[in-house]
């Protein structure tokens, strides 16, 4: 990845961070401490990513607006919040704004970076304990599983593991296109409109469905 944007307003937050993504093969790190400059920012130099906190100058959850605003500008942006809340309701508002992955500022460095590759590839990112807690807070009893098949059932509780369509495909012996396909069909079928969205439908399912698990094993 070429470069990255960092979104915050402490100083050793994003000095942390620019030492984590050069280690990690980052070519620039951008760097803002307000809303204002980092959008403008990003506006002028088009980072491959972003990384954002939702607090920033005290304003509250300033970068919830900030996330809208960037996923309005660019929808296949990778967009990354690191935050200090884990609050499942902070953590489910940053995912319908638009962001692609959440985290925990006192996470570990490997899973910061497990976040960062998930949400670079273009895949979601939220730790298991926190998705269960932001798929709880809003369970529809009603999602539409009548017509869901047998494999797709599979690939849910798959999703909902934390599994990303590289150990799907490898888990089900089936090829990567296949389970890219399969998660579009089930976009569709259950409503979600993206990715992390349909992750967070899948979490649901399977807390609702005690005898089911992401160890479905190979197989139609």
């Amino acid at each position: 990845m070429t470069s990255v944007l960092v979104i915050d307003d402490h100083p050793i937050v994003l000095q942390g961070c620019r030492c984590l993504l050069q280690d990690w093969g980052v070519e620039r790190v951008l760097e803002a401490s307000t809303m204002l400059s980092g959008y403008r920012l990003f506006r002028r130099e088009k980072p491959d990513m972003v990384i954002v906190d939702l607090a920033l100058n005290g304003n509250g959850l300033s970068g919830l607006l900030l996330v809208r605003r960037l996923r309005a500008q660019d929808g296949r942006l990778p967009i990354l919040v690191l935050s200090m809340h884990g609050d499942p309701v902070i953590a489910s508002r940053a995912l319908e704004a638009g962001a692609d992955g959440y985290v925990q500022k006192d996470t570990s460095s490997g899973a910061l970076f497990e976040a960062f590759e998930r949400v670079r590839r273009g895949q979601p990112y939220i730790s298991h304990e926190l998705a269960m807690q932001v798929a709880l807070l809003g369970a529809r009893r009603d999602t539409p599983l009548g017509d869901v098949t047998p494999r797709e059932l599979q690939m849910l509780a798959l999703l909902a593991d934390g599994r990303d369509y590289t150990q799907i495909a490898d888990e089900l012996g089936v090829s990567y296109k296949t389970v890219a396909n399969t998660c579009s069909q089930l976009k569709t079928k259950l409503g979600a409109a993206s990715l992390p969205e349909l992750v967070r439908r899948a979490i649901q399912y399977v807390s609702t469905s005690p005898g089911m698990t992401g160890r479905s094993g190979r197989g139609n």
